[in-house]
């Protein structure tokens, strides 16, 4: 079990700020795309990888909690924890942190292996699968985040 890996680091551009004067809520996605991306390349899937193997990874489903706003040139980073995985299938979770640790938003994402040149889901590699294995070990939370599972819905009383 372990604490969660930073694995993006960067500045709210101008062209992230709205009409409201923060952070539009698209570009939270796009930061943890960004994430998506940075946790593609520590498991091994570069650039080249995908390339010579015709193999990748697929968002599934996703899921964001807006949690505080992101001001114009405010330094943030990414996050992530692995929740669960399986042969093609990795349950990630992504927390974004503003300036002074503020927590800002979560995504929970279910990430799945795809062979590019049948076009669907296959097992990741054999590398692929060990790197998986080694962050899950060192970076999975000992208790699953209170975002994590959460279902949209009106709460009646």
């Amino acid at each position: 079990m372990g604490e969660p890996k930073v694995i993006l680091q960067h500045k709210v551009p101008e062209e992230w700020i709205d009409y409201n004067g923060h952070m539009n809520d698209a570009e939270y996605f796009r930061a943890f795309s960004w994430g998506v991306d940075s946790f593609m390349k520590l498991i091994g899937l570069t650039d080249e990888f995908r390339e010579s193997q015709q193999y990748t990874i697929y968002t599934m489903e996703t899921h964001v909690c807006y949690l505080d706003e992101m001001k114009l040139g405010e330094p943030f980073e990414v996050n992530m924890q692995i929740l669960d995985y399986d042969a093609k299938r990795a349950h990630v979770f992504f927390e974004l942190f503003g300036a002074n640790g503020k927590r800002s938003a979560t995504s929970e994402q279910m990430l799945m292996g795809i062979d590019q040149s049948a076009g669907k889901a296959a097992p990741f590699p054999e590398a692929v699968s060990a790197r998986l294995q080694e962050l899950a070990e060192n970076h999975t939370p000992a208790e699953k985040p209170k975002e994590a599972g959460r279902v949209i819905g009106i709460r009646r009383k």
